[in-house]
Formats: structure tokens, sequence, C-alpha cells
């Protein structure tokens, strides 16, 4: 394995050919992976999942993965960047079940309430622009009509503001990209988002 490789964990919780598939379009070197020792060497990190945060967290710990992932982000400071529920699985926890997270992001993950986002269907699914609120390392503040997709019935909430980037508006506002230092997430699917997506994945191999 290329000592610059991103490492994509394949564990069953989706479609993570398709997200490979963006990134070779880009020019990275990717290794999708079942093989939790693969990350002793990885440049760069991608959890990619779709599906139910217990059944995201029991797969990753059934596949020895969370140590793996846990030295190579807390103590090596590798860039990792959650996709969908990838994204969510870097939380604390969720309402959908009762496992922990991996817990590198101060937020927890929180169904649809009706009362706060009335007149919306779940789950939110299509395309979607995005409100960045500040400068980052993934993606553009300035660039207007950054449109996304999006497919998730839950969605998380940053009880830390500062690891708030981007949110969309769907019945209210909703984070739509995280970052604590090195970890990242996106809500939404950059591997099906046409440029947006790929300009935003050649950025995290920037960082």
């Amino acid at each position: 394995m290329s000592a610059d490789m991103i490492v994509i964990p394949d564990v069953g919780i989706g479609n993570v050919k398709s997200v490979a598939n963006m990134l070779n379009r880009v020019g990275a070197p990717v290794h999708v992976s079942n093989q939790p020792g693969d990350l002793k060497n990885a440049k760069r990190i991608i959890l990619a999942g779709v599906g139910a945060f217990d059944a995201g967290m029991q797969a990753l710990s059934a596949g020895g993965w969370v140590e793996q992932l846990q030295e190579a982000v807390r103590v090596r400071k590798v860039p990792v960047l959650g996709i969908c529920l990838g994204m969510q699985l870097l939380c604390k926890g969720s309402e959908e079940g009762t496992i922990p997270g991996l817990c590198w992001v101060d937020a927890t993950v929180m169904r649809f309430d009706a009362k706060e986002f009335p007149n919306i269907k779940v789950p939110h699914m299509g395309w979607n622009t995005i409100d960045v609120k500040r400068t980052n390392d993934i993606i553009p503040v300035d660039e207007p009509d950054q449109r996304y997709y999006f497919a998730h019935s839950y969605h998380v909430v940053c009880e830390d503001r500062n690891n708030l980037v981007a949110t969309v508006d769907y019945g209210n506002a909703v984070a739509a990209v995280i970052q604590n230092e090195n970890v990242f997430g996106v809500q939404f699917h950059p591997e099906k988002s046409h440029r947006f997506g790929m300009h935003l994945l050649a950025n995290f191999l920037k960082v």
C-alpha cells in the first residue's frame, strides 16, 4: 500500500466504491480496506456509510476498527472525513440508538422533531444549498450556491458551536459540515454532488 494512501474502511454500511471512484477522478490514491491494520499507513481516512447509528458502530467494533481509528485520529492526528452516517459516527451518540459514538466531535445526533422542523418530509432527500459559517479547510466561504445531495433522517447538533462549519436550511438550520481540528464531517454525499463534491474531496486531499 502506498505511503500516502487514503484508506476507506469497508465494514458493510454503505457503497464505499462510489466514494473511491470519485476520489480516483480527482487523482487520489485510494485503498478500500477490510483490514484495520491498514490504517497504520494511512495518510487520510474516510468513513462513509448509510443506515442506523448503532449498526454502524457495531460494524466498526466487530471488524476491529475502533482501536486503530482512535490511534490514527487521536494520537497521530491523521485527517478523517465522515460522510453521511460516517459524520454522525464522529459524534458522542445518537437518539437513534444507545451505543456511544467515536466522540471526536462534541455533538449529538438527533431526530428531526416535528415541532422544531414543521412541514418537512423525513428523510431529507435531494439537492440543497448550504450556508458556510466560517473559514475552514475543505469548503469555500465565498462561493455562492454550493449544492450538495442529502439523504438522512437524523441530524447532528453541535454542542460546541465552534465545530459547526456550514448549515443547510431544511425547516430550520441543520448542520451540514462540521470540523474539530483534524476531524471533518459532511452530512451530504460529496460522491453524488458532481463538481461541488469533487472540489470538497480535492480540498480534503490538501489538509
